[in-house]
């Protein structure tokens, strides 16, 4: 086994039974340049592993395939989940990994294969395309935890919808229908990479596609079949959270007009005796309470009716 950490450079690789592993991480032009002169990697796909608005793909060369994928991170800061893009070539004796260093299985990964023959042997002592499969098996079981999050989410609002907490609950939904969205876009291209991967037979890689790269693609679809139900729920509570609202605002008005109705006789009377003309009673030391009890009593009358009518 040995093991390389190139100074002033971001490249580390490990070599094991005759198959290397180039981990790059947070790459400059100065990794990219090394690839280039080790490799001979194709110019374009080395700039597209400094491009951060790449789709995710796959570029087939005469003897070795170039990947580029995202998976999601979850950003606390912003409540959101974001892609974050690894590039992966992957040749008959090498496999190369060029990522942000954000993803922690794959970091993970990496170190436990420095550190431990065991680990090494595993992954490294069948060939390339099994490396790569295992390589893409962690990340893609790191999408199952963050998806498990935000399903908790939305249980824990389903369970919460019908607190009278509106304005509470409406801006938890926002964020986890936004983080769905999110996530959707990050999972729905790698359906077609890890499809292509399950289809097709690389000789140099020495794997059966359609056992491991076939369980990859399973899993994929499954993170999207489980989104895609995450979805329709998420449209149901929010669909549930406007009929909501807009019977607490109709109570709401409702409430407000029997008041309002209510306190109409009193309005009218005192708005009567407010006038600058001669009224019955308005020489009666009782005029204020006669007119108020009046007022009051039509206000009570109203008020029964409502109850009859069960308006309120």
């Amino acid at each position: 086994m040995t093991t390389t950490g190139l100074a002033r450079l971001e490249v580390q690789s490990v070599t094991w039974k005759g198959l290397t592993w180039v981990n790059v991480e947070r790459p400059t032009m100065a990794e990219m340049e090394y690839l280039r002169a080790r490799f001979n990697f194709h110019p374009l796909a080395l700039d597209d592993c400094l491009s951060r608005v790449q789709l995710p793909k796959v570029d087939e060369f005469d003897d070795h395939i170039f990947l580029v994928l995202h998976f999601p991170l979850f950003s606390k800061q912003m409540r959101l989940t974001l892609p974050s893009q690894v590039a992966i070539f992957a040749g008959a004796s090498y496999v190369v990994t060029v990522h942000r260093g954000e993803l922690k299985p794959l970091v993970k990964l990496f170190a436990d294969c420095v550190q431990s023959e065991a680990v090494r042997d595993e992954l490294m002592a069948r060939s390339s395309g099994y490396l790569l499969y295992r390589i893409l098996d962690v990340l893609v079981d790191y999408c199952f935890p963050i998806l498990g999050k935000i399903m908790e989410q939305v249980d824990d609002i389903e369970h919460h919808l019908f607190e009278r907490q509106t304005r509470a609950i409406a801006e938890r939904l926002s964020f986890v229908r936004r983080d769905i969205i999110a996530f959707r876009r990050i999972i729905r291209p790698q359906i077609a990479v890890m499809e292509l991967l399950e289809r097709r037979e690389y000789p140099f890689l020495k794997v059966d596609p359609d056992v491991y790269y076939g369980d990859l693609a399973d899993h994929t679809r499954r993170i999207w079949a489980e989104l895609e139900e995450l979805r329709e729920v998420t449209q149901g509570l929010n669909e549930t959270l406007f009929t909501l609202s807009s019977q607490l605002s109709n109570d709401a008005l409702r409430i407000l007009t029997v008041i309002f109705t209510a306190l109409l006789p009193i309005t009218i009377i005192g708005t009567l005796y407010g006038m600058n003309v001669h009224l019955p009673l308005a020489n009666n030391a009782h005029a204020f309470w006669i007119a108020t009890g009046a007022g009051a009593l039509l206000g009570l009358a109203m008020w029964v009716w409502f109850r009859l009518n069960k308006w309120v």
